[in-house]
């Protein structure tokens, strides 16, 4: 069996749990050399080195914040360093806190900036370099339906910087094309990752899980594996004519503020 992304090279950024974890590993089984980067979950970013190594695969871990210019650059020159070149970038980094535009702190709004939409520019900036010189690259950011407009309390502020993502992903698609640049992004329904699960007791998180089932007409959970086949599909060549596109995974939610265009 062929697989999809044979020899490429990929970075997913945030990709020690969660999300990014789930991608990182289906891309190397697709074939794909990985650099999975971390900022805090060290023993975590080893242990999906050591699993895509351990089924075959070829992946190194790198520790940088994504909201800071210089470890950025130290990332991907590391990545090329180590495998040659850059195929693949997976903006999938993100930070969320709760709370209303009365309520939420100053500090937390500039640190989902800082991470959740600079981090993108910053990574997209880096890698553009290298896949504008080869004339071929993808790049899929990780945005959410929170940016679509979710009918979610407490997300407004985060759902603001998902929204940036979005038309940065349009506005790249337009700039990169001509250089044979894929720009889309992937935006996911609610997904149990451990940003979610922090802090709630089993009989909470049942509860809450219980009662999101009932805003999506699938009537189930989606997982990280169900994001991660929508980025291997954009990351191969199969998707070589999409470009400048939001994929929604949401298991056919109903709970939009509007339903207009």
């Amino acid at each position: 069996m062929t697989c999809r992304l044979n020899n490429r090279v990929a970075i997913v950024t945030g990709s020690s749990r969660g999300i990014g974890r789930s991608i990182a590993i289906m891309f190397a089984r697709e074939g794909a050399k990985v650099c999975v980067n971390y900022v805090g979950s060290e023993d975590k970013a080893r242990a999906v080195v050591n699993e895509i190594v351990a089924n075959g695969g070829e992946a190194i871990m790198v520790r940088a914040d994504v909201s800071k210019p210089d470890e950025v650059k130290h990332l991907v020159e590391t990545t090329v360093n180590t495998f040659g070149t850059i195929d693949i970038l997976v903006n999938n980094a993100a930070v969320m806190y709760p709370g209303s535009i009365m309520d939420l702190r100053d500090e937390e709004l500039d640190r989902m900036w800082k991470v959740n939409v600079k981090g993108v520019i910053h990574c997209c900036r880096e890698v553009a370099k290298y896949m504008i010189e080869k004339k071929y690259g993808k790049i899929i950011n990780i945005t959410s339906t929170a940016a679509i407009g979710t009918a979610s309390h407490s997300t407004t502020l985060y759902a603001l910087t998902k929204a940036a993502v979005i038309i940065l992903t349009r506005r790249l698609a337009f700039e990169l094309g001509p250089y044979g640049i894929n720009v889309n992004a992937i935006a996911p329904s609610f997904v149990p990752t451990d940003m979610f699960l922090q802090g709630r007791t089993k009989e909470e998180l049942e509860a809450i899980l219980e009662k999101r089932k009932e805003t999506v007409s699938l009537r189930k959970i989606a997982t990280p594996d169900d994001i991660a086949r929508v980025a291997v599909f954009l990351a191969s060549d199969e998707s070589s004519y999409i470009t400048g596109q939001v994929i929604v995974v949401d298991g056919g939610r109903i709970d939009y503020l509007t339903h207009s265009l």
